[in-house]
């Protein structure tokens, strides 16, 4: 996974790059006609239920608008929420705050559906042992916001990008001539760079997570698109040789089924790819 450091470098040139696309040079509704001089405070409003999230990076986004606006957070992230709810209040310049509130509200409606299903999903395993993850099935530009908002919704990251850990899915084994020989290639580059990445290996089918168990290495088996029944049956093949995973379409309807399968993870692109904004508004007051 990337450090805090480098986390804290995407969310600061999400925010830079939002601003530059939106801003340009100049808000010029507000220019038009609000004085520079003025000052007023906003109430971010709910209008749905859900699992609340991006109220810290809202406030991410004020502080680098402009360092004098004075934000009061009622609700936390992680939150549940329903119509009706305040989750903070923003006090400053008027200019400002208008500058600022497209960027917080696309960011905070996107977050909240993701956390929110991701809650949904989180509770459809409790008590099974098997976690929730994230996939790299993220919006261009965004990613660090909606693996935020998992973490949020109480589901956990896989890798961040393609540079934080290998993954060796159906077209790297087919290209490279196999699994044995991808998994070889790949524990020579690592020797070779010096670097110390966690190896996963996509599983077809059976024969195929016999042949992944040959090799040495491996952290964890994607067990892809499997049947119940194939899914139990890798799991104890497995055992205790490396970690599984389960993926492939899995949804509200069969996640638990998977879990119940003995399974380590579930993996869902569907966390950040296949979700609606949560109803939110920031209303002057």
């Amino acid at each position: 996974m990337i450090s805090k450091a480098q986390f804290d470098f995407e969310i600061e040139n999400i925010i830079k790059n939002a601003i530059r696309e939106d801003v340009g040079d100049g808000d010029h509704s507000s220019l038009a006609c609000i004085p520079v001089s003025a000052s007023g405070k906003a109430k971010l409003l709910v209008k749905d239920e859900g699992i609340v999230a991006g109220i810290d990076f809202a406030k991410k986004v004020f502080e680098n608008v402009d360092k004098n606006l004075k934000t009061e957070v009622l609700i936390k992230d992680g939150s549940h929420v329903k119509y009706g709810d305040i989750a903070f209040y923003v006090e400053g310049s008027s200019q400002s705050i208008l500058k600022a509130e497209r960027l917080v509200l696309n960011a905070m409606q996107r977050m909240s559906a993701i956390a929110t299903k991701t809650n949904t999903f989180v509770a459809l395993l409790e008590g099974t042992g098997t976690k929730v993850l994230d996939t790299r099935k993220t919006t261009p530009g965004i990613r660090a916001l909606e693996k935020w908002a998992v973490k949020i919704g109480g589901g956990e990251n896989h890798r961040f990008a393609l540079y934080d850990m290998i993954m060796l899915k159906d077209n790297h084994i087919d290209f490279a001539g196999g699994i044995t020989k991808a998994i070889d290639k790949t524990k020579a580059y690592l020797n070779k760079t010096k670097r110390d990445l966690k190896i996963i290996v996509e599983a077809r089918n059976l024969d195929e997570i016999e042949e992944i168990l040959k090799s040495d290495g491996v952290y964890r088996i994607l067990i892809d698109n499997f049947s119940y029944q194939d899914t139990r049956t890798a799991v104890k093949m497995i055992g205790n040789k490396c970690l599984t995973e389960s993926s492939g379409g899995i949804n509200e309807e069969t996640i638990r089924k998977y879990a119940e399968c003995g399974v380590d993870y579930i993996s869902s692109g569907a966390l950040t790819h296949s979700v609606h904004n949560m109803d939110l508004s920031l209303k002057a007051v």
